[in-house]
């Protein structure tokens, strides 16, 4: 028995999700990040270039998706020399759950001169910090995390790493962008949880990228949380190995877990 069963088994023009795929506010609904992972597979299969980078994907998660089986359509927007726009919908059950609107934006070559950015975060290799003994504990193994500082529960500065330990897709090696994209939705419990838990659930994700991600390793910075009369805001720094690769930030209610 595969230890690490992937997210989804395709069944012809359908996925199925496996229970692994189980979200934390409902157990009979899927998590957010598979959502809009499977969203960034279906763009990426039926639009993706080597020359484009899908620099923005917008995920919109206006319903919480059962285990029905899952069709997702895709159209174009725009397709030109230098950038293409993207749409798909999540279709559950035959009812909508989601959606999302990808931009691609073609390579070119860097304008002269310099501009301002922040530093680049100064932390511990992924491979230097030992691992926590309960990685593979949280949602039932959804990820191996190497926390750097700060954590959920507490108030202050956090920055961890995150590694997938599964595909999304069974058969289907994960891809930078799709890596990028299920690692995007934990912009939402990193940056809005507390010291008395999560009680946000986000409605979306965006994630900014101005390139790919390198390796398996993302690193996660919270640099934003701000909430009113339950309504948050959360962002996050995204990093690989190698540097800064982009951010991660979602629009959140208040809400509590169905028992």
């Amino acid at each position: 028995m595969n230890p690490n069963p992937p997210f989804f088994e395709k069944d012809g023009p359908c996925y199925l999700a496996n229970r692994v795929s189980a979200g934390p506010w409902d157990p009979q609904s899927l998590h957010g990040r598979v959502l809009a992972g499977l969203l960034a597979h279906e763009i990426e299969t039926h639009y993706g270039e080597i020359d484009f980078v899908p620099a923005r994907l917008t995920v919109d998660m206006y319903r919480l998706p059962g285990f029905d089986p899952i069709e997702v359509t895709t159209r174009s927007i725009r397709e030109a020399k230098r950038i293409k726009v993207v749409d798909a919908d999540f279709i559950s059950g035959g009812v909508p759950m989601g959606r999302a609107t990808c931009q691609l934006l073609r390579r070119t070559a860097r304008p002269e001169g310099s501009v301002w950015s922040p530093p680049n975060w100064n932390v511990p290799t992924p491979d230097s910090i030992e691992p926590p003994p309960d990685r593979q504990a949280a949602l039932g193994g959804m990820w191996e995390i190497r926390p750097i500082s700060g954590a959920m529960g507490t108030v202050g500065p956090r920055r961890l790493w995150m590694r997938e330990v599964r595909e999304l897709v069974s058969g289907i090696p994960l891809t930078p962008f799709v890596r990028a994209a299920l690692a995007s939705d934990f912009a939402s419990p990193f940056a809005n949880a507390g010291d008395g838990g999560l009680g946000y659930i986000n409605s979306d994700v965006t994630l900014y990228q101005h390139r790919s991600l390198i390796g398996e390793w993302v690193g996660f910075e919270v640099v934003n949380h701000h909430a009113t009369d339950g309504i948050a805001i959360g962002e996050c720094f995204i990093y690989d190995t190698h540097g800064p690769v982009g951010s991660a930030s979602v629009a959140a209610l208040a809400q509590k877990r169905s028992r």
